[in-house]
C-alpha cells in the first residue's frame, strides 16, 4: 500500500479531484486511490472518515491530511518536488499563483452552467453574459500566458505546472459544450485531451456508471453520452 493516498469522487463529474490527481500522474509519485462516488446516502459519512469538511479531494500522507485542491498541489510541490510544481522564474510563478488562485476562487457561473461530465457532449448554446465574460477571462489569461511564458512547451508556463492542473477541468468543460474556441485555446485544450494522463481519468470516467442527476444539465442539448 502506498503512503500517499488521494481520496477523490467521481471521475465522471468531480472537477476538484481531477486537479491533484493530475498534477501527481504528471510527476510519477505513487498513491492510493480512494474513488467515493459523491451524492448518494453513505456519501458524507464515508468523506468524513478522511477529510474534516466531508467534500473531496483530500490527501493523506502518513499522519498529515491536506484538503482542498490547491493546498494539495502546493504540499505535494513543496514535500516532493522542491517548489518545482510552480515556474521558476520569478515573474512568472507569481503570474502562476495568481491565476491559479483566481481559477480557485472565481469563476462560479461557468462552473453552475456548465457543469463537468466526461460522458456527455453537448450542442453549444450561449447561457447568458455572466458565463460569456467568464470564457472570454479565461481566454485572455491562456493567451497571455502562452505569449510570455509558454516559448519552453507546450503547456501555460511552458512546462506543466500547478496552474495546468488547475485549468485541466476548464479544458474538458470546453471540449464536451463545443464552446468556440480561438486557435491559441484550442491548441492547449488539445494538448490537455490528448495527453495520457487526461486520457486515462476519461476512460476511467467513461465507466463508472453512477448518474448525478443535475450534472446531466438538461439545459444544453444532449450529442451523447
Amino acid at each position: 500500500m502506498d503512503s500517499r493516498q488521494l481520496i477523490i469522487g467521481n471521475k465522471n463529474y468531480s472537477s476538484w479531484s481531477l486537479r491533484p490527481w493530475v498534477f501527481m500522474k504528471y510527476h510519477a509519485l505513487a498513491f492510493e486511490e480512494i474513488r467515493i462516488p459523491l451524492y448518494r446516502a453513505q456519501s458524507s459519512q464515508q468523506l468524513l472518515a478522511y477529510s474534516p469538511t466531508g467534500m473531496v479531494p483530500v490527501l493523506a500522507d502518513g499522519d498529515i491530511t491536506v484538503w482542498d485542491s490547491l493546498a494539495i498541489c502546493e504540499y505535494i510541490s513543496e514535500t516532493y518536488l522542491d517548489g518545482k510544481g510552480w515556474p521558476q522564474p520569478h515573474k512568472a510563478r507569481a503570474y502562476a499563483r495568481s491565476i491559479s488562485a483566481e481559477m480557485h476562487s472565481g469563476f462560479s457561473n461557468l462552473r453552475k452552467a456548465l457543469s463537468m461530465n466526461v460522458r456527455a457532449r453537448f450542442q453549444w448554446q450561449t447561457v447568458n453574459s455572466d458565463v460569456d465574460n467568464e470564457i472570454a477571462r479565461i481566454f485572455a489569461i491562456w493567451d497571455d500566458c502562452r505569449a510570455q511564458f509558454g516559448s519552453a512547451g507546450p503547456w501555460l508556463f511552458g512546462e506543466f505546472s500547478i496552474a495546468d492542473a488547475m485549468f485541466a477541468p476548464v479544458c474538458l468543460r470546453f471540449d464536451r459544450y463545443n464552446v468556440p474556441l480561438t486557435a491559441i485555446v484550442q491548441a492547449y485544450v488539445e494538448q490537455m485531451l490528448g495527453w495520457t494522463v487526461m486520457k486515462e481519468w476519461c476512460d476511467a470516467a467513461r465507466q463508472e456508471t453512477e448518474v448525478i442527476a443535475w450534472a446531466e444539465n438538461a439545459q444544453f442539448l444532449k450529442l451523447e453520452g
